[in-house]
């Protein structure tokens, strides 16, 4: 009998560098989860000039950087592939998250060696409970468009993002991600940005699944995957007593890009104009004021002091007023590696 594979905390490394750069933020589908604010993120969609000199403010020739082109949906942009192979000359590594539905025929413009992964987002193992989430028919061109890329020798992660209307279908994915010859598989959480801030499911009291359910079912869930021999990816969410909170934004450079030139340091903080730079005049501003990476040094029981500033409602108390969870960085990650 094979022994399970443990999980393992991914913790953040001094100098590491990921851009997630939203280049438009258009989509064809209106997902009830959907953390794009047009109020705060722009209409805009960033021209391939544009793209261009905002990649080479964040590009470092000496090192590889991590590089994940968002939208909404960024197959939108007519000129993604020629994104992709400008990226790919300054030495990032490039990850294109898409829904699914691979506008612009992107699968025949560009070849599985000029992409790093090719990353689908799906909420149910089925339409039933995938569609009602992020639209009639999804699941169908989501799920034949993963089979067109796997087939075409491209590198294929997906992302399910659980909530409280698809937390009991979980445990049902791994075996449909091994059907679809799925490598990657990201297990997110629900964040309050968007429309879950305005929008609850119906029936439910909110859309965050509590701590007991994720800490039962999401570990369970990853080592399913592993078992398969897919590499399995979740959120820490919780720290356990023993383990030190740590902040991405002072131990590594992760930037949030947004078509207007707003740059955050932290995804929560999206919602906020509070964003630590704006890109001017193709220029990388640093900003002064009451910005998120003020808050970052500040060290609180709760663990991360922007969940406790912008998400309180994600803490329980004892009695006593202690938390009875600690909250980490939203940044931090476990992972179970597959079987070999």
């Amino acid at each position: 009998m094979t022994t399970a594979p443990a999980a393992r905390t991914v913790g953040f490394q001094e100098g590491e560098r990921n851009i997630f750069f939203h280049i438009l933020t258009a989509c064809n589908l209106a997902c009830r989860h959907c953390y794009i604010n047009p109020a705060q993120h722009g209409t805009a969609t960033l021209g391939f000039d544009t793209v261009r000199q905002w990649l080479k403010l964040f590009a470092r020739p000496e090192r590889q950087t991590n590089l994940i082109l968002l939208g909404g949906e960024p197959t939108l942009h007519p000129e993604l592939a020629a994104i992709i192979r400008a990226a790919k000359s300054m030495r990032y590594a490039v990850t294109v998250d898409t829904n699914g539905y691979l506008f612009h025929d992107l699968l025949d413009r560009i070849g599985p060696q000029e992409l790093d992964y090719l990353s689908f987002s799906l909420d149910g193992p089925e339409a039933a409970v995938n569609d009602p989430i992020r639209g009639e028919g999804v699941f169908a061109v989501c799920t034949d468009n993963i089979r067109r890329a796997v087939a075409a020798g491209f590198n294929t992660s997906l992302i399910y993002t659980v909530s409280n209307l698809n937390i009991g279908h979980l445990h049902r994915m791994p075996a449909l991600l091994a059907d679809l010859g799925i490598r990657r598989f990201f297990i997110q959480v629900i964040g309050l940005r968007g429309n879950p801030v305005v929008k609850k499911p119906v029936g439910q009291d909110n859309w965050q699944v509590a701590p007991e359910e994720w800490l039962a079912v999401v570990p369970e869930v990853a080592l399913a995957a592993a078992r398969l021999g897919i590499h399995a990816i979740y959120p820490k969410v919780y720290l356990d007593a023993e383990e030190a909170f740590q902040c991405a934004g002072i131990v590594a450079d992760n930037f949030f890009v947004f078509p207007n030139g707003r740059v955050y340091r932290c995804p929560l903080c999206e919602d906020h104009p509070i964003h630590s730079y704006l890109i001017e005049d193709n220029r990388l501003v640093y900003r002064d004021g009451l910005t998120e990476d003020r808050f970052f040094p500040l060290n609180i029981p709760e663990g991360c002091v922007m969940n406790k500033l912008l998400q309180p409602d994600n803490i329980r108390y004892r009695a006593d007023g202690t938390p009875m969870h600690r909250i980490s960085c939203c940044l931090l990650k476990q992972e179970v590696a597959p079987l070999s």
